[in-house]
């Protein structure tokens, strides 16, 4: 039987690797619409309730700024906004801002994409109500990539003013190119013990915890095979697993270290690499 991680669990925030911290702050500002919650000189906090970091900017010694799809990687992060109106407040902003974005009614949602100026992707989006998710013969979430309402979403933000993202805005999900699927699902499904909420063919997955449509999703749109990008090019630094309880992070530390994982402990919790480096920092979710 596999593993089966603690239906509680979710995203926290995500650091960033970025080559210029002045430009990436006045971005996430004023396109994103998070604000500055703390400054160092390579470093900055931004979040949308004034209180908890979302989003970490580190500036690093001549980043490489890689093509999109460059190697296994971050794909995009995903900020959740709390209900449709403010996706529809996220679309004015971004008309204002002139930005051009992709955009997909993936049915349990709907998204908007960009890239910031190092190409790290973003997806802005808006959960529907859990009770509408449509599940498959498989058991998996039906998703689509349907155009978004944009008309409605302008429609139902009428008359509201943007302020930024609201508070209670999160990280809903990330999302990964990565080298093998196999090899992902062994370790995210396998090990870890998220559950398989969709599959496209051999090239894309999606899991969660808890009946989510997705906190991760994998795929090798990339290439098969292809390597991790530089340790010196802008991208994911490390994203947060958030764990209910010292009990839930205790019993998942113990299955990384029973196979062969090192985990460091560091300022903010304990660190490990998946199989494509990229980090990940597990906590105990504070009751804040």
């Amino acid at each position: 039987m596999k593993p089966q991680i603690h239906p509680a669990t979710d995203i926290g925030l995500v650091s960033l690797k970025i080559k210029h911290l002045e430009r990436s702050i006045s971005f996430y500002t004023e396109v994103i619409g998070l604000k500055l919650l703390k400054r160092e000189e390579r470093r900055a906090e931004m979040t949308a309730d004034g209180m908890k970091p979302l989003v970490i900017l580190h500036e690093i010694d001549d980043a490489l700024v890689l093509p999109e799809r460059s190697g296994a990687g971050l794909y995009h992060f995903a900020i959740l906004v709390p209900n449709r109106a403010s996706l529809g407040l996220v679309v004015r902003n971004l008309i204002r801002n002139n930005i051009p974005v992709g955009q997909g009614d993936h049915t349990v949602s709907e998204a908007l994409y960009l890239s910031d100026p190092d190409n790290n992707g973003i997806e802005l989006y808006a959960d529907r109500p859990r009770d509408t998710w449509k599940r498959d013969s498989t058991g998996h979430y039906v998703m689509g990539t349907d155009p978004v309402d944009v008309e409605g979403l302008l429609a139902v933000s009428d008359h509201m003013q943007w302020t930024g993202l609201p508070a209670g805005t999160v990280i809903g999900h990330v999302h990964f190119h990565v080298s093998n699927l196999q090899d992902a699902e062994q370790f995210y499904v396998n090990l870890l013990g998220f559950d398989i909420t969709a599959r496209y063919g051999s090239m894309a997955l999606f899991i969660s915890a808890g009946g989510y449509h997705h906190h991760i999703g994998l795929n090798t749109w990339a290439g098969e095979g292809a390597p991790p990008v530089p340790e010196n090019a802008a991208g994911i630094d490390y994203f947060t697993l958030r764990l209910p309880d010292q009990t839930a992070l205790d019993e998942v530390v113990t299955r990384l270290t029973e196979s062969g994982y090192s985990l460091t402990q560091r300022a903010g919790g304990l660190f490990v690499k998946d199989p494509f480096n990229i980090g990940i920092r597990l906590e105990v979710k504070s009751n804040g």
